[in-house]
């Protein structure tokens, strides 16, 4: 396929930025959005957690009411995308739109979307007798919870609301791929344009880790214990790495055929230049081990028409797990050599379905701006991850080329190629 897909328009909402200029000092200067959480625990300690600071919805959805409907997640994919298309220069309404509405689509990454105990609160006490939940008044006690309720909560809702919002006719879709979405939103938009089925589309992903309904899974996410200075976590790829953290954020792109863009006169970020997906099952207590991770790096190369050599840098998952760090940084050295690494988790830690976005236009920044941002929080690289992490302060860097990888829990693999 030798249409040209370039970006045009990036919208960042994350812990440590709410536009691009913020959330790029942030990223270059080390800035950490990890805090404690404002939930009540019995604990001595708070749970940690990155929030967007800042943040109202009403200042942007229209008609506010709308917001009654959005869970944060949705809120914040929306605001996401409403900063691309403005960054992008679209007019989606009045006779002076620029993109025809049935030429423009939305993919928009999310995942399980943790609902709000108050909402469900008074149906659960109404159900409960002798201390013990009856599940036979479950008929009585929903009829407590809001009539649209789950409306907030189904992952499709994201693109559903922006595609309204922005007037979006086209193709629509809503991976749920864990840390994985966002890249395949971003890869899926790319073939619809590539497809010709459509000249502008709206990709990214968003993620919502902070509720409480997170936290009460909270050991299935390989965190780091609680401490006295949550800024000190995580550490991707150190010798101290011990988790990560929870968090939320999102990222939106405005992906465009380059004809279609340079035709309008719009500014042009980045190019495509190639990108790939690769499977590991596992199955119970097998966890991945990094096959899919090289086959991924390997395949988007060879998508991209370029040599280990030509990239730049990676912008890498790097969890902060001492087992999936290990096979990241396995995975990166024998595919790509002693090339840079950073990573944004240090910064903001797991922004789940969001992270890929949130990270790629870190990665977007960097190879525009000729600098590569340092990795927060890493002071040792760790002895199995034999790579070149960037710390300390940023790298200059001269390669127009920058390679962005994600992993999900269960073994998928994500890869993407960027062009200055």
């Amino acid at each position: 396929m030798n249409i040209e897909v370039v970006l045009t328009g990036v919208g960042v909402l994350s812990p440590i930025g709410i536009d691009a200029d913020s959330f790029w000092t942030a990223t270059r200067e080390g800035h950490s959005g990890v805090g404690f959480l404002n939930l009540d625990t019995d604990d001595s300690l708070k749970p940690m957690g990155s929030e967007v600071p800042d943040f109202r919805a009403k200042d942007f959805v229209k008609p506010r009411k709308n917001i009654k409907v959005m869970s944060r997640d949705i809120q914040l994919a929306l605001v996401s995308a409403i900063h691309a298309s403005t960054d992008a220069g679209l007019v989606t309404e009045g006779d002076q739109r620029n993109v025809p509405a049935e030429r423009m689509g939305v993919v928009f990454g999310s995942d399980l979307i943790g609902t709000e105990v108050d909402m469900t609160m008074d149906a659960y006490r109404s159900g409960i007798e002798g201390g013990r939940f009856d599940f036979s008044k479950w008929g009585e006690a929903i009829d407590k919870i809001f009539l649209l309720w789950m409306l907030e909560f189904l992952p499709n809702m994201p693109a559903c609301h922006i595609a309204i919002a922005l007037d979006a006719h086209g193709p629509s879709n809503s991976p749920t791929l864990c840390r994985c979405s966002s890249l395949a939103s971003i890869q899926e938009a790319a073939r619809i344009i590539q497809r010709g089925d459509a000249d502008v589309m709206i990709a990214g992903g968003c993620g919502n880790r902070v509720s409480q309904d997170f936290q009460t899974r909270a050991k299935s996410y390989f965190l780091a214990p609680r401490c006295d200075d949550p800024t000190s976590v995580p550490r991707p790829f150190d010798v101290d790495r011990n988790g990560c953290v929870l968090g939320e954020g999102a990222g939106a792109f405005i992906l465009e055929r380059r004809e279609f863009a340079e035709a309008r006169g719009a500014k042009i970020y980045a190019t495509i230049r190639g990108f790939a997906s690769a499977n590991e099952p596992t199955l119970h207590a097998t966890r991945p081990t990094g096959r899919a991770i090289r086959s991924a790096i390997r395949l988007a190369l060879k998508n991209a028409e370029l040599q280990p050599s030509d990239i730049g840098h990676v912008n890498a998952d790097g969890i902060a797990s001492e087992h999936d760090d290990r096979i990241e940084a396995e995975a990166i050295r024998a595919e790509l050599g002693d090339v840079p690494v950073t990573t944004l988790k240090g910064h903001v830690g797991d922004l789940g379905s969001g992270a890929g976005a949130v990270e790629s236009v870190a990665a977007v920044l960097a190879v525009r701006n000729g600098l590569i941002p340092p990795v927060r929080n890493h002071r040792k690289t760790a002895a199995d991850c034999p790579i070149n992490v960037v710390h300390g302060k940023p790298l200059e860097t001269k390669s127009p080329f920058v390679l962005k990888i994600n992993q999900s829990r269960m073994g998928r693999s994500f890869a993407m190629v960027l062009e200055k």
